[in-house]
């Protein structure tokens, strides 16, 4: 008998966690405000937005996935190349757009009046950079609990991260400056794709080549594990601090939190719905369709959180709207997880592995 397939005690809580940590950073942006304002202070350069603490923190947070990217799997992109073309169509032809879409008309029109115009656009510009960045780590625990094919994921997630190196700054860019009245500092979002993407990318490649050269796949498999619950940390810790920088905004705003999650539980929902469907229409297995619908769901969160922050401040309302896809990310993938898994009889069968 197949055992049941779970998650681990951060993956499972992941939503009480991130609760937890607005709890706790709201309690200490009120009860030492002076030692948040220095935290807050502390930048790389002046008016550079990019904090310093949660740069080294989002860094640990990102090099550990970026250790489990292969690039050496693209090389089998050729032989069941349906499931990749539809997720690449998804994840930056549509998902992006169909977001800033969503953000334009409930934030701009919908939502206006609890609102008003600033706001309204610091959360545009936020949900379109969560959009625009696809999830990489986060999707192989998804791909896990609906039996998806591990080889293939590790595929659509490489070829992703390969291309959001050339487009998700355009994106962004083009998007924001399209849907709301806020600029882009180009020059700000080239730097934050940089330091991370680039870096943590390009560390984690050359980490997992000589590692496994040099140690064997047995111990980088140890490492990897290893760091986990210091990416873990990071994370928590990241989020504690934008709690605390945002605790005057969410203790008088908490309605806007609410506000928030709509357009982006209709863009998930809508996506993975989008992604399923044509993945069905094309006859292709149920074991690469529920990861490519979970993939054109799901994101990088914690580069869209880094990315509004050098953009805007941790304590703007960009960087809420990246904090609030945190809050609703698992509750709302572990539904379309266990939609997948109802539909298994959608898809033809697999004869193999």
């Amino acid at each position: 008998m197949t055992a049941k397939k779970t998650l681990d005690l951060f993956e499972r809580y992941l939503t009480l966690w991130v609760a937890l940590c607005m709890g706790a950073g709201i309690l200490i942006g009120k009860l030492f405000p002076d030692a948040v304002r220095i935290i807050r202070s502390m930048e790389f350069g002046e008016e550079s937005q990019i904090n310093i603490p949660i740069a080294v923190l989002i860094w640990l947070m990102i090099y550990p996935m970026m250790l489990k990217v292969d690039f050496s799997s693209i090389l089998s992109v050729g032989k069941r190349p349906k499931g990749l073309l539809v997720t690449l169509f998804v994840n930056w032809l549509v998902k992006p757009f169909s977001m800033a879409f969503f953000g334009w008309l409930f934030f701009k029109h919908l939502f206006f009046p609890w609102i008003g115009p600033g706001l309204a656009d610091q959360y545009v510009a936020g949900v379109i950079i969560l959009a625009a960045a696809p999830c990489t780590a986060m999707v192989f625990v998804w791909s896990y609990l609906t039996d998806g094919d591990p080889a293939y994921t590790l595929v659509q997630v490489s070829v992703n991260d390969l291309i959001m190196l050339v487009l998700f700054a355009p994106i962004v860019t083009f998007l924001v400056s399209g849907a709301s009245s806020l600029t882009v500092p180009f020059v700000v979002l080239l730097y934050a794709v940089f330091f991370f993407i680039v870096i943590p990318l390009g560390a984690g490649v050359l980490s997992r080549i000589f590692l496994i050269r040099g140690k064997g796949l047995a111990w980088f498999e140890r490492y990897t594990a290893a760091l986990h619950p210091i990416a873990v940390t990071a994370l928590l810790a990241t989020l504690v601090c934008i709690f605390a920088f945002q605790a005057d905004n969410i203790t008088t705003r908490f309605l806007h939190i609410v506000l928030i999650a709509i357009p982006i539980l209709i863009q998930v929902y809508f996506n993975s719905s989008l992604v399923y469907g044509l993945m069905k229409w094309l006859n292709v297995p149920h074991s690469v369709a529920a990861p490519g619908a979970l993939i054109g769901a799901s994101n990088f969160f914690e580069l869209a959180v880094a990315t509004a922050i050098a953009l805007y401040g941790a304590d703007s309302g960009a960087a809420l709207a990246t904090v609030v896809g945190v809050l609703v990310e698992v509750p709302v993938m572990l539904s379309v997880c266990s939609f997948c898994n109802r539909t298994r009889h959608w898809f033809p069968a697999e004869t193999g592995a």
